[in-house]
């Protein structure tokens, strides 16, 4: 329903639909969090989580200029109410009941800014937000979007640890914009209705650690292997796509946040029990030997219900995992040793 909420406005006959399903207590109250909301990311992603009729309580947090945002959602006529919270003070309220905690809180890379110097500030940022999470609400299920996700994930389970309230099912990194390009670059190639496609990407989230599975998209289409080429590495580069395009002015705040839209709306989905909902997540798994791996993942009441196995993959993609396994190792290991330190 939500999918189709982001891709048309609803009729009036859907509006009333849904309105008839809540009125009749079909859909549970559920409170979403997100922390971050009035960033780049944050705005778009709390205007597409009001749009959410799963989404009954709807907590806007920030440094700053939360209240702003919040007023200008809250007016928006669907079912969820909307508070804006600011500053530390208020992060326990912000957090309080909540079933799921979206992160996109951190800053993003600058001119003159090393990758260490926005690991060290983004890496701290989640630190402490994850301290709350498992102080105010440490049942909620998170969504890690703050980068890089292939350390800040790792972070957040060594916080949670620490804090004796660490559980693998509820902790997901949040690789669905890997998924969203891959489905765009393949349809555009294949020639075949975006809708219809299904494309698994596995790995991590950054550079080579993103692995597009083109071998398993559905519908299938006969491209040449110098074209799946192509269409990987556009995969791997389309966040730096993004940024050369905006000229140093930004980076991937749209896409990411109807991306993180869709991966929250599935998490809500598998909360309420509706069957069968997949997407690919980057979790705590034992499908490699690395701790922590994106794949398609079986959401449910509890978060992860199952990894699931990778599937066949073709010689291309055999060598491309294992290119990405010391980078993403590496990324992991990076992350832990900054929890503990």
């Amino acid at each position: 329903m939500f999918r189709s909420m982001l891709v048309r406005s609803s009729s009036s006959a859907k509006q009333s639909l849904i309105r008839r399903n809540l009125s009749s207590g079909s859909v549970p109250e559920r409170k979403v969090a997100i922390l971050g909301a009035a960033g780049g990311i944050g705005q778009p992603l709390a205007l597409l989580m009001k749009l959410n009729p799963l989404v009954s309580s709807l907590s806007l947090y920030d440094i700053a200029n939360t209240p702003g945002v919040a007023a200008d959602v809250g007016h928006i006529n669907t079912r969820s109410e909307v508070v804006g919270y600011m500053g530390d003070d208020n992060l326990a309220k912000a957090l309080e009941g909540a079933d799921l905690v979206i992160i996109p809180a951190g800053v993003p890379r600058k001119p003159g800014m090393t990758r260490d110097d926005l690991f060290n500030i983004n890496a701290g940022i989640v630190k402490n937000l994850c301290s709350a999470i498992a102080k105010y609400c440490p049942h909620a299920l998170v969504n890690m979007i703050s980068n890089p996700v292939n350390s800040t994930v790792p972070i957040a389970a060594e916080i949670f640890k620490k804090a004796g309230m660490y559980d693998e099912k509820k902790l997901f990194g949040v690789t669905t914009l890997d998924v969203v390009r891959a489905k765009t670059f393949y349809a555009g190639k294949a020639n075949v209705p975006v809708a219809e496609v299904n494309v698994p990407v596995i790995g991590g989230h950054a550079g080579v650690t993103i692995l597009p599975l083109f071998s398993q998209a559905t519908p299938q289409a006969n491209l040449s292997g110098d074209v799946l080429t192509a269409l990987t590495k556009r995969t791997q580069d389309g966040g730096t796509e993004v940024v050369e395009a905006k000229a140093g002015k930004g980076s991937a705040t749209l896409s990411m946040a109807y991306a993180g839209a869709l991966f929250a709306d599935a998490c809500l989905k598998g909360l309420n029990g509706v069957p069968d909902v997949v997407e690919c997540s980057y979790v705590q798994s034992t499908i490699t030997e690395l701790p922590f791996f994106a794949s398609k993942v079986r959401l449910g009441k509890n978060g992860v219900e199952e990894v699931l196995d990778l599937g066949p993959l073709s010689d291309f993609e055999k060598e491309g995992l294992e290119a990405l396994k010391p980078e993403l190792k590496s990324s992991i290991e990076k992350g832990v040793k900054f929890a503990n330190q």
